[in-house]
């Protein structure tokens, strides 16, 4: 990955996103100085790798990918009222939510802008791609946002959720580098497929960290779902399989207006591990990235090409962060 990742970088600290008013400009370099995994920029490079080694010619558009992810970020934090992102504080925490908010419309912007200077030759079959994904980004957002005024919700409602906000971006990354790199449509498709399930896992993944990560590695508040009664899918599947004290127990938690955030976090977590909530997680997390290695598996491509992008889900499988 060090090839790509510096490339990205180097690209990213190169492109202008404009300089006065400084309130505007200056949380968007904030933001993308606090680095993160860069996986969509890498995820696409990667993938124009394996049909065209000047995967070089991918960058902008991956580039544009990344400034995309980085907007939802700003915007996500300020409906989530998130204190932290990447270890830092969020740009609505340092600013202001409306700072944060017009800095992240100009973050689309910007990512159009980047999408515009490749030399793609079907630049408005690629525009158009990344239309339907960002749109549907949006809608996982808003399903997100949904979920929070809902009694209940299913475990079939939350991946399809999560599919929208988060699996759809690797699943076009990966579709974006395929298409730039000449790969035919039907094999595009089925990277992209291989997003939407490494990006299930992804999220999967996520929500466990949420709970069970190291502090000091995960980068953002540990327990945060838990303290926001957000319906992860480690909520849904114990309010579903909770019965007797774990039920009171959560239930009570669940209602409880005031509270200590820590002690909060600890109970439900030990309503968790009662309920084997943690294994169940990692279960299901675990099929999709084995569906979308099966997946990556089958293209008829070098295999010594693919092993960097299987070695990078793996990475994925057991990150702590």
């Amino acid at each position: 990955m060090e090839k790509h990742l510096k490339l990205i970088e180097e690209h990213l600290a190169l492109f202008n996103f404009g300089d006065e008013p400084t309130a505007l400009y200056e949380p968007i370099r904030y933001i993308l100085s606090l680095g993160g995994k860069r996986l969509r920029p890498v995820l696409a490079l990667m993938s124009c790798e394996l049909f065209d080694d000047h995967f070089e010619k991918a960058i902008y558009p991956a580039l544009g990918v990344e400034v995309f992810h980085n907007f939802t970020l700003l915007h996500d934090d300020i409906m989530d009222n998130a204190p932290i992102r990447r270890g830092m504080q969020t740009v609505h925490e340092k600013w202001n939510a409306n700072i944060a908010i017009l800095s992240g419309d100009v973050m689309l912007v910007r990512a159009y802008d980047l999408f515009l200077k490749s030399d793609f030759k079907d630049l408005r079959k690629m525009l158009s791609k990344f239309s339907k994904c960002a749109a549907e980004v949006c809608e996982g957002q808003q399903y997100d946002m949904n979920f929070e005024s809902l009694e209940a919700v299913s475990e079939l409602e939350y991946l399809e959720m999560i599919r929208l906000k988060t699996a759809v971006l690797l699943g076009f990354s990966l579709e974006l580098g395929a298409m730039i790199g000449g790969a035919s449509d039907p094999v595009s498709s089925q990277l992209y497929e291989f997003g939407i399930n490494i990006g299930l896992g992804f999220q999967l993944k996520d929500d466990l960290l949420d709970v069970y990560a190291d502090t000091a590695k995960f980068g953002k508040q540990v327990g945060g779902d838990i303290i926001s009664n957000k319906k992860t899918y480690l909520l849904i599947k114990a309010i579903a399989l909770a019965q007797g004290k774990d039920k009171i127990n959560l239930d009570f938690w669940l209602n409880k207006k005031q509270f200590d955030p820590d002690e909060k976090v600890k109970a439900v977590s030990n309503i968790y591990n009662s309920l084997g909530i943690k294994e169940l997680s990692e279960q299901k997390m675990n099929t999709y990235f084995d569906i979308g290695l099966k997946i990556l598996h089958n293209l008829d491509i070098d295999p010594l090409k693919k092993k960097p992008i299987e070695e990078l889900v793996l990475n994925l499988i057991d990150r702590e962060k």
